[in-house]
């Protein structure tokens, strides 16, 4: 298994968005080639994918940006393929993550995870992730 910074989206890369996107959220609408691309430009935006041999099996994006008390991180929708869950792919996504955080200077790297997700949640721990005594809000637009 392997992971890769994703620099080019292909056909390849639209149906592996296809396939676990719903994996990860059931609402979220899928994305065509221009999407994806626009997520792949976005300055701020590092999208990893990886690979068990020629599929693409998980994916996850770290969000990177500066704020006045220094650069931040975010990792956002993970999500590994069912088929290959318990393999260690999360832990190789997320780890390739953190290096590159840490090659770029950011100072922490904050993520969430449903409860429910017992074993993601066990891994990013495992990873040394420590659970913050912190509410997280969102306003939907």
């Amino acid at each position: 298994m392997r992971v890769e910074v994703l620099d080019q989206v292909t056909d390849e890369i639209v149906a592996a968005f296809d396939r676990l996107l719903p994996q990860l959220s059931r609402s979220a609408e899928a994305l065509d080639a221009a999407a994806l691309r626009r997520l792949v430009a976005y300055e701020a935006n590092t999208i990893l994918i990886a690979r068990s041999g020629d599929a693409i099996v998980g994916t996850l994006t770290l969000v990177v940006f500066p704020i006045p008390t220094g650069l931040r991180a975010w990792i956002e929708d993970v999500v590994v393929d069912e088929s290959a869950r318990g393999q260690g792919v999360g832990a190789a996504l997320t780890e390739e993550a953190l290096r590159i955080a840490r090659a770029a200077g950011v100072r922490t790297v904050d993520l969430t995870s449903r409860p429910e997700r017992a074993a993601a949640n066990r891994l990013y721990q495992r990873l040394g992730f420590v659970q913050r005594s912190s509410q997280v809000y969102r306003y939907t637009i």
